[in-house]
């Protein structure tokens, strides 16, 4: 069956760069009518700017007063929707969790949890109207196997799990298929200024750092942005019809974090 997105109509939450802006220009391509949302109004007019058909809205999803506006928007814009991706989400505090505060694990949870939860509740509506659809949750394999030092993160992203599975259930018979995609270590500029902050910290060069780190993935790789976008077109397509409930690790099985 054709993977294909031709015609779906798509909101992207965080599409104005990284993850969130990949997909959106992989939908975009696919002939998809696209809609996203950022925190950043700069990174929304870089991507209107490349892609005029994008459409976007400055919203930040940790916020439900936004969230209904972008949803305003969103919906009078493409008239509709059949696709949500929930991709927004912060890195949160790095620190032991008695060094967390209560202001840096709530906002966490807000933008990583909440903000998919804000997004769904007003998606589900329409596309129950339209007669099914997709929820697509951004996740992490951080949420898989715990990381140290970053407990508001890693525990949002296993709750998004548990979100993904409980919306499976619940709207299953809607014909509204709900899934977790849950990248690896994205190969991109973030991830490779992490790679030379912590290779300098450790006196070692960055290739010796990231080789040491990818031994614990056991295909001792790093993913592309646009795996993550082409996971998340298969599940929007037809070819998925029967895919809801899923934890999807697009990651090369990474087993171990640290």
């Amino acid at each position: 069956m054709e993977i294909s997105a031709k015609g779906l109509r798509v909101l992207i939450t965080a599409g104005g760069s990284g993850i969130g802006r990949a997909v959106a220009e992989t939908f975009d391509a696919e002939g998809a009518h696209v809609h996203v949302c950022d925190i950043d109004e700069g990174c929304l007019d870089t991507v209107r700017r490349a892609r005029p058909d994008i459409g976007g809205t400055p919203a930040d999803v940790g916020d439900p007063e936004q969230v209904a506006g972008l949803f305003e928007a969103a919906l009078g814009r493409l008239g509709g929707l059949d696709v949500l991706v929930n991709n927004a989400g912060i890195a949160g505090p790095t620190a032991a969790v008695e060094s967390v505060t209560p202001a840096e694990w709530d906002r966490t949870l807000s933008v990583n949890l909440s903000g998919q939860f804000y997004c769904a509740r007003l998606a589900v509506p329409a596309l129950k109207q339209a007669g099914g659809g997709s929820i697509i949750n951004i996740s992490s394999t951080s949420g898989r196997t715990g990381l140290p030092l970053r407990v508001a993160y890693a525990v949002s992203k296993h709750a998004v799990m548990g979100l993904t599975e409980t919306l499976a259930r619940e709207l299953g018979p809607d014909g509204i298929r709900v899934n977790a995609i849950l990248p690896g270590w994205i190969n991109n500029d973030r991830n490779r200024r992490v790679v030379q902050m912590k290779a300098a910290e450790l006196g070692i060069t960055p290739e010796a750092y990231l080789r040491e780190g990818l031994q614990f993935v056991s295909m001792r790789t790093m993913i592309e942005m646009s795996e993550v976008a082409q996971m998340a077109l298969f599940l929007s397509s037809a070819a998925a019809r029967h895919v809801s409930g899923q934890a999807i690790g697009v990651c090369g099985n990474v087993e171990y974090e640290r």
